[in-house]
């Protein structure tokens, strides 16, 4: 954490997370293993590690719940880009062009933590890429929006101002399959492996790395890819 928020965040003293504010947040609530629902509803800090992230290529289907980064605690982010519901994150937003010489798109993200710097970088790098990959990557379907998370209570990664939706039509998701009788879903994708490394080059993962997949979308998390 320190090192992926270096300009937010000042220490880690015993449980607690120390903000360069002089908030202080406990890492650990103490309430032990949750369930994979619980987890996902109520993560504190130390959750959102519990499943690691794995950088690079996709060499398995990810297992029953193995949904590294969807678990994020609330009072976290909202402390970092603000609570888009009373207007905070939209006073950090700034556009980018998405795609520069290719789509000319216009996309509003934060610029806490170079966000909107990082993304504009993974789009000038993505623009190099050959014309073939320009039906997955154009139209974005969007990044900051102000809403839950389809079928939740939770905030959006999107909410936040740290998303972007790549192209719909080329994407799979979850939610548009129907589990098979033990509840799991058959994993899909057609995201090619050079669209994902540019991504993650620059700080954001990936939701093609989830059981509960959603190929699309991509996230600002730092602090998952630097795990060792």
């Amino acid at each position: 954490l320190l090192s992926a928020y270096p300009d937010r965040l000042a220490a880690i003293d015993g449980n607690t997370l120390v903000w360069r504010d002089g908030t202080r947040m406990a890492i650990d609530d103490g309430r032990g293993p949750k369930s994979f629902e619980a987890w996902l509803a109520e993560p504190d800090i130390e959750d959102m590690f519990a499943k690691p992230y794995t950088a690079g290529p996709l060499t398995r289907a990810p297992a029953r719940d193995e949904d590294p980064g969807r678990a994020r605690n609330a009072a976290f982010f909202d402390h970092m880009y603000g609570d888009c519901r009373s207007g905070q994150v939209e006073r950090a937003l700034t556009e980018i062009v998405w795609l520069p010489g290719r789509s000319g798109q216009r996309l509003r993200v934060t610029r806490i933590n170079g966000v909107a710097e990082k993304l504009a970088a993974v789009s000038r790098e993505l623009a190099q890429l050959p014309a073939r990959f320009d039906a997955i990557l154009i139209p974005a379907a969007g990044t900051y929006n102000c809403r839950r998370i389809a079928g939740t209570g939770r905030m959006s990664a999107h909410g936040y101002g740290i998303a972007i939706d790549i192209a719909v039509k080329p994407s799979d998701y979850w939610r548009w399959s129907k589990p098979s009788p033990d509840g799991s879903y058959a994993y899909r994708n057609r995201i090619p492996l050079e669209i994902v490394d540019v991504f993650e080059r620059h700080g954001f993962i990936w939701g093609g790395k989830w059981h509960h997949y959603d190929t699309m979308h991509f996230e600002y998390r730092p602090e998952l890819l630097a795990q060792k």
